[in-house]
């Protein structure tokens, strides 16, 4: 217990703070909650886009994690294994409310075998000239005009930077589908921040 009385919690590095949590110390794995509990709930927010939900699975990730603390090996950092529980309970979520659709265009597209592979590479990443708080504000409006399925493939490859065959995985489709969907989010990003830019000027 003596060394759990010396760890000065406020400036303590994650992975002390983790080391004392795993040893049932809840104090320590408070401080983790508060570094981190903004950025869980944005992660989640950003994939279910309901504020409610995105609270009942933020916390629930907390859960899971004081649980499975031994598990945590350090192979990445703290956040980043948060940020995974969290993806995993937002995708379980919305596979529980039905809402793993698929646009007709997609299916038209794996009909045609592929043809996501003829088509050019589009970046969405408009940030040229903008503030950083700026450009995240407009991401997280675009964000929210997308499907389910664009935007959780989105975020999964763009911001998690997750492979190909991770995410087909993880959105249990084929690695085609991933793709074509990667495809049209990242034209529809670019779309619509071009849209929102437009609209900021006529301000």
């Amino acid at each position: 217990m003596n060394k759990t009385l010396t760890i000065d919690y406020p400036t303590a590095p994650d992975d002390v703070l983790v080391a004392a949590s795993q040893k049932g110390n809840t104090v320590a794995f408070e401080e983790l909650v508060a570094r981190h509990r903004d950025k869980i709930y944005a992660r989640a927010f950003s994939m279910l886009r309901n504020e409610e939900d995105a609270t009942d699975v933020s916390q629930e990730a907390w859960v899971k994690s004081w649980q499975r603390l031994v598990q945590f090996q350090g192979d990445s950092s703290f956040a980043t294994w948060m940020t995974r529980i969290t993806i995993n309970l937002s995708l379980d979520h919305l596979r529980k409310q039905k809402r793993m659709r698929t646009d007709s265009i997609e299916q038209l597209n794996e009909e045609m075998g592929g043809v996501e592979r003829q088509m050019p590479v589009v970046n969405f990443n408009p940030s040229e000239g903008l503030e950083r708080g700026e450009l995240r504000v407009r991401i997280d409006k675009a964000l929210g005009q997308l499907s389910f399925e664009h935007r959780t493939v989105l975020v999964l490859h763009e911001f998690e930077d997750l492979e190909y065959k991770a995410i087909a995985k993880k959105m249990q489709c084929s690695i085609g589908t991933v793709m074509s969907r990667l495809f049209y989010a990242r034209r529809k990003m670019a779309a619509l921040l071009a849209g929102l830019k437009r609209e900021e000027f006529k301000k």
